[in-house]
């Protein structure tokens, strides 16, 4: 079968690609940016990719065409497919119909935390000898891949609310059929297509609705959001976790007050499992643990097991990776991008380092934060830092300068990439952590930054910052 895919070099759709090479289909596919490391991945797996979105590559045609999201009425070959009458369908659907029929899907959905928790699951599946399939947002170290069949019933998945198609505007969730549900937290984000939080938590709800009764529901018993969601109506076994003890709790860690996460108890219904002693940091992080614990649990992993290959996790990629140090400047890169979870990278990275300075730069590039839905919760989740930058475009649309005003002179902003690049190095010095954080590439800061610090090694440590 040759299965063309539009929109390829997202982290999803490239993880369906995979899948469907795996599946020893021929795959081709096209993007409007085609680049690394997405397209050198491709590539390698025998791959055509193909820039723009431009009619011709419908020839010849393709057994089925799978539609990404960002694929819109009007695009040139959105028209000619739909002209010429080929089949098509969403990534999702075609997941479901080609990879996860009759599989164990483990589906890890909620606003925040997705990627780590799936890798934590697949890792922990992984290491108790399960060999489980697996489609990740992210790049986990222990598999240096985003993608597998794998080779048992189980199916790890990212599993997003965010909609399947420009002609199915349901959450792509829905299609994926989960046996074992993990829900994280509902926060309202995706503002670009939810006009509120109750219509995320409609969706959620759909997908509530198909857990089979047999399956297992995993939630957040902390999240009044959640709680709200199953309330209209849940027919599936359900554990609860929470960082700290709650009613609907059965799950819960202790941790030293102050710690930085790294280590901390998993509990059960007040009986102790053990100690997870990992690489990680931060509280969410803790929440992701016990969730991924408890539903490995449903898979056959004994809580004792699960805490032992989560000390053998080494993390995920852009999740406080660290892309380097020059002079003593350490440059680190996190994947945050919503308000709640700048706020809590920042406090686990301020509980790891102390006192050392943390220098926020933050790209507000989701389409909620170019909307400026979050302009009055951004000042207060950087508040910990003890410098920020704001990369402020002047297509941005909103008042960035008023939205961290609360910051003082702690807050400064930069109009475009090649000023930030300019103006960090002199104020940086020894012992420095620059916390990097978008949901973007930022246009390649990182190792921008980095050189200018290898270059200008005088800057660091300026006095009269």
């Amino acid at each position: 079968m040759h299965v063309h895919i539009l929109g390829i070099c997202g982290t999803f759709m490239g993880g369906i690609a995979a899948l469907a090479r795996a599946r020893g289909h021929r795959v081709t596919g096209s993007d409007r940016n085609v680049y690394p490391p997405m397209s050198t991945q491709l590539r390698a797996l025998g791959i055509e990719l193909i820039e723009g979105y431009e009619p011709g590559q419908l020839d010849p045609a393709p057994d089925v065409v799978v539609v990404g999201n960002v694929m819109t009425r009007g695009m040139p070959v959105i028209e000619e497919l739909l002209n010429r009458g080929l089949p098509y369908t969403s990534g999702p659907q075609w997941l479901a119909e080609h990879v996860l029929r009759e599989r164990w899907v483990l589906a890890v959905t909620g606003t925040h935390g997705k990627t780590t928790t799936s890798s934590l699951l697949a890792w922990i599946l992984e290491d108790a000898g399960l060999a489980p399939g697996f489609l990740i947002g992210g790049v986990p170290a222990n598999f240096d891949a985003t993608a597998r069949l794998g080779d048992g019933p189980f199916f790890v998945i990212e599993a997003d609310e965010y909609d399947t198609a420009f002609f199915d505007k349901r959450s792509k969730f829905v299609h994926l059929h989960a046996r074992t549900l993990l829900i994280n937290n509902i926060e309202y984000d995706h503002a670009d297509i939810f006009p509120d939080i109750a219509a995320i938590q409609r969706q959620f709800h759909q997908l509530v609705r198909i857990v089979p009764g047999a399956g297992l529901i995993v939630w957040n018993a902390a999240d009044r959001n959640v709680r709200e969601m199953l309330q209209m109506g849940c027919w599936t076994t359900r554990e609860g976790f929470a960082r700290a003890a709650t009613a609907d709790a059965r799950w819960h860690a202790r941790v030293a007050p102050d710690g930085d996460y790294s280590s901390f108890e998993v509990l059960e219904a007040g009986t102790s499992h053990g100690f997870v002693r990992w690489p990680l940091i931060g509280a969410h992080n803790v929440e992701n643990a016990l969730s991924a614990i408890v539903a490995a649990r449903h898979a056959g992993v004994s809580p004792a097991q699960a805490i032992a290959s989560l000390g053998r996790f080494a993390g995920v990629r852009r999740r406080l990776e660290v892309r380097g140090e020059v002079n003593g400047i350490t440059v680190l890169d996190d994947f945050a991008h919503h308000p709640t979870a700048i706020a809590a990278t920042i406090d686990g990275l301020r509980r790891r380092v102390g006192s050392a300075r943390i220098i926020a730069v933050l790209e507000p590039r989701s389409n909620t934060m170019r909307m400026g839905v979050h302009r009055d919760t951004l000042g207060p989740s950087l508040a910990a830092a003890d410098e920020v930058w704001l990369y402020a475009p002047p297509d941005l649309g909103w008042d960035v300068a008023a939205a961290v005003a609360s910051l003082g002179a702690h807050a400064h902003l930069a109009q475009s990439i090649d000023r930030l690049v300019e103006a960090l190095p002199p104020r940086l010095e020894v012992g420095d952590q620059v916390l990097i954080m978008s949901n973007g590439g930022f246009g390649g800061l990182h190792d921008r930054l980095l050189a200018a610090l290898r270059s200008a090694p005088q800057a660091a440590n300026a006095e009269g910052r």
